[in-house]
């Protein structure tokens, strides 16, 4: 394995580490992923800038880019270079996607009286601030096809190594936006289903719910802004069993996002079945 360096520097296990801090991996441009199966998901869609592993994972995924530094290390090295307290095998460097720096645009013409909107669902986050939390939601997204997400600018840094930990790779497949979430549901035309979870919402499963348009999750404290509130025209309300009885106060933000989402999908299926 001639193309390996034997031995990773001091200095470079210092860079990796300096990555986990977000005003270094913005200046840098850069994130960090660890294990086969999130640093697969990420090689299968682009390239590392550096990758350090056992010999045993490059023997397993060769060949590698010739231009992605390589560095060969041992368990007690990936030990000294992990965020975690148990290293897997492989540890990458990755550009963070400056392609996701636009919002994503729904135009006026797309409603007319003749055609429907032809656009898929986004999911926009107002203020979530625990990174497992934000990775989770990135992975139930990816898992219903969701492939956009809006954040506002106080939402947890999704390129957090906790945060693409979560995702167990689905960063891979998601575009992910941070703006000024407000002036982008502004931006919105007129039509656009902007459905929020409220407390004092419609029961989910009573509420009709369309193919298309923005979901809103809020801050796992405060729930949705007033500010992002005036932009909602549906609210949604994610009723406990028995409705009786006292129960939880509320959801986790990314257990509510997973109800939501398979609601929206069920929706769907049943409205395509009708059709068939």
């Amino acid at each position: 394995m001639k193309y390996l360096c034997s031995m990773i520097s001091k200095a470079k296990i210092k860079y990796i580490h300096s990555l986990e801090l977000k005003k270094n991996r913005k200046a840098e441009g850069k994130f960090v992923a660890e294990g086969p199966k999130i640093v697969g998901e990420l090689l299968a869609v682009g390239q590392a800038s550096l990758l350090a592993a056992t010999r045993e994972w490059f023997e397993k995924n060769s060949p590698i880019s010739s231009s992605t530094e390589k560095y060969e290390v041992t368990e007690e090295e990936l030990r000294k270079i992990s965020f975690l307290q148990h290293p897997q095998m492989v540890i990458g460097v990755f550009d963070i996607p400056n392609k996701h720096s636009t919002p994503p645009s729904i135009t006026q013409e797309a409603y007319t009286a003749s055609a429907a909107w032809d656009s898929s669902l986004i999911l926009a986050l107002d203020g979530v601030q625990d990174p497992g939390n934000l990775g989770t939601i990135i992975r139930i997204a990816d898992w219903f096809g969701i492939t956009d997400i809006v954040c506002s600018e106080d939402t947890a840094d999704a390129y957090n190594p906790k945060t693409v930990q979560a995702t167990m790779g689905s960063i891979a497949r998601t575009k992910i936006v941070y703006t000024d979430l407000s002036a982008y549901l502004e931006s919105l035309p007129n039509e656009t289903p902007v459905y929020g979870t409220m407390l004092d919402g419609t029961d989910i499963y009573e509420q009709s719910l369309t193919h298309h348009g923005v979901i809103i999750m809020g801050n796992e404290g405060k729930g949705i802004s007033k500010e992002i509130t005036r932009h909602i025209n549906h609210r949604l309300f994610i009723p406990g069993y028995p409705k009786d009885r006292p129960s939880a106060e509320s959801l986790n933000v990314a257990i509510a996002t997973a109800i939501t989402c398979a609601e929206f999908r069920r929706r769907s299926l049943l409205e395509d079945t009708r059709k068939e």
